[in-house]
């Protein structure tokens, strides 16, 4: 198959670990998928994530031989692919577009406190629990980023138990208000679902479709 473009894959893990999900099965849409590495929180707190991935980019970008880039990720990483098309590699928009799947994305949603408050990822990324008006809090929020225009995919499980259905929902509403195209996928199962099952597929293709050449 002919590559339409570049996929920076960001794996997830909860910013702690690697998930094994890559990005692989995405490869037979046109796909180059090329992998991003991240510090984890053990190393280093936020913004130190995105600005490894945002080096990644970088580097993908010189090597894509022309084609666009896009990025993407599965739960932590499909936050980090957010924040780096949202917030680009060097200026907002220079990206094609984001592939964000089960991403969480809101640290302060109330249903994520009450499901995670026991063991919040996000307090480990961010060094202290999220706050109200508290700067990192506010950076790490996706929200805090839109109007760029980048296109926008969000797949969510609606039973997912990790990261509530609810923060794809909530976002892909101040996405369209901020201007940005966006194709929501709301789907039956939990958390890291099979980027291969057929509905997962095509909604990824339909929305490649819209960004990348035929």
């Amino acid at each position: 198959m002919t590559e339409r473009g570049v996929l920076l894959w960001i794996h997830g893990g909860g910013w702690r670990v690697r998930y094994h999900e890559d990005g692989g099965a995405l490869a037979s849409l046109g796909l180059r998928v090329v992998a991003a590495t991240y510090r984890f929180v053990d190393e280093a707190r936020w913004p130190a994530q995105l600005d490894d991935v945002r080096a990644a980019g970088r580097a993908a970008r010189a090597a894509a031989d022309g084609l666009p880039l896009l990025v993407g990720g599965d739960s932590a990483g499909g936050m980090l692919a957010l924040h780096l098309a949202l917030r680009g590699l060097d200026q907002p928009g220079d990206v094609a577009a984001a592939l964000a799947y089960w991403a969480p994305v809101d640290p302060l949603d109330p249903q994520y406190r009450r499901m995670r408050g026991h063991d919040d990822p996000w307090t480990d990324l961010l060094g202290h629990p999220p706050a109200p008006g508290d700067p990192a809090t506010v950076d790490a929020a996706v929200a805090s980023h839109l109007g760029s225009g980048v296109p926008v995919l969000l797949v969510h499980g609606r039973a997912d138990a990790a990261v509530p259905a609810g923060q794809s929902v909530e976002l892909s509403g101040r996405l369209l208000a901020a201007g940005h195209p966006v194709h929501t996928w709301i789907t039956h199962g939990g958390h890291a679902l099979d980027l291969a099952r057929p509905d997962i597929r095509a909604v990824t293709a339909a929305f490649l479709d819209t960004v990348l050449p035929r």
